[in-house]
């Protein structure tokens, strides 16, 4: 049987099997949550804001889905905490994929659903924000 880890190098490797942002948080500023209906991968990312700075001071996910998935999810939260909300809009799967040095073709889309779902949980934030 073929080991299916020797696809993935050791960036992804790393943030899969020892992610540093993983876990639910109490009392998030926001949620975001996408699933790939295609590969079944469900993702969340918790945020909590400085509101006066705007800008993320915690971050955390749960993904339910494979190494890529687990370690895009962890490469999303070091790219995003301690930015502005301004500037988490612009992170995009580029972003995961150059920090993770590369995923194999058939699993780019685990960084697309990181962006998304970082995406969702300020999109969120921002409509419950303008609510007040």
């Amino acid at each position: 049987m073929e080991n299916s880890f020797e696809a993935y190098n050791k960036q992804v490797m790393n943030h899969f099997l020892k992610p540093k942002f993983v876990g639910k948080m109490k009392n998030p500023d926001a949620v975001g949550r996408i699933q790939n209906n295609m590969c079944g991968d469900i993702m969340e990312v918790y945020l909590k804001i400085d509101k006066k700075t705007n800008k993320i001071k915690e971050i955390s996910f749960q993904t339910l889905g494979c190494a890529a998935a687990i370690a895009s999810s962890d490469v999303l939260c070091e790219l995003a905490k301690g930015k502005t909300l301004k500037e988490a809009k612009k992170i995009k799967r580029q972003d995961i994929m150059k920090k993770l040095k590369s995923l194999p073709t058939i699993k780019l889309h685990c960084s697309v659903l990181g962006e998304k779902t970082l995406h969702d949980a300020i999109e969120k934030y921002e409509k419950e924000q303008k609510k007040k």
